[in-house]
């Protein structure tokens, strides 16, 4: 678990992290250099959960190493399936990750939404419901391995 106190706002108590694939941690299918290694470090204090409509069809393989679960979503309505699979886990213990609009209520739910603006771009209104905003998934895995940025960011 990771714990953060911030300032002016409930202490978060994070458990989980859930990532959307494509746009967050991959572009064009591939995930992002240096991803697994930050992710495996991560996975000593939080479950990590991966969960995509595997646009490219390349979740599996490309994170074989990710010491995580995948989910690749049933429905085409992604948004309200990322928003139950966010509950299931406890909404009020997880941080999620994402950029695209089926991420929205995902983010909006959950304790610690981010959202990653990097080469896919992100969609008007998950930028609207996170809480921190990044350049990429480096920046964002690196407020989580290292906490003080978050209380930095957030704090009232």
């Amino acid at each position: 678990m990771i714990k953060v106190d911030i300032p002016g706002r409930e202490t978060l108590c994070l458990k989980h992290l859930v990532l959307d694939y494509n746009g967050a941690i991959a572009c064009d299918g591939g995930l992002v250099r240096g991803v697994e290694e930050k992710l495996n470090q991560l996975a000593d204090d939080l479950s990590i959960h991966i969960i995509t409509a595997d646009t490219f069809g390349t979740v599996r393989q490309k994170c074989l190493h990710i010491k995580g679960e995948i989910k690749v979503l049933n429905s085409s309505h992604g948004m309200l399936e990322k928003e139950k699979f966010v509950e299931s886990l406890g909404a009020e213990n997880v941080v999620a990750v994402g950029n695209g609009v089926n991420d929205s209520l995902m983010l909006k739910k959950v304790a610690l939404g981010i959202v990653v603006i990097g080469g896919e771009g992100a969609a008007q209104i998950t930028v609207k419901e996170a809480d921190i905003l990044v350049t990429s998934i480096h920046d964002a895995l690196g407020l989580l391995l290292n906490k003080t940025r978050i209380k930095a960011t957030l704090r009232s």
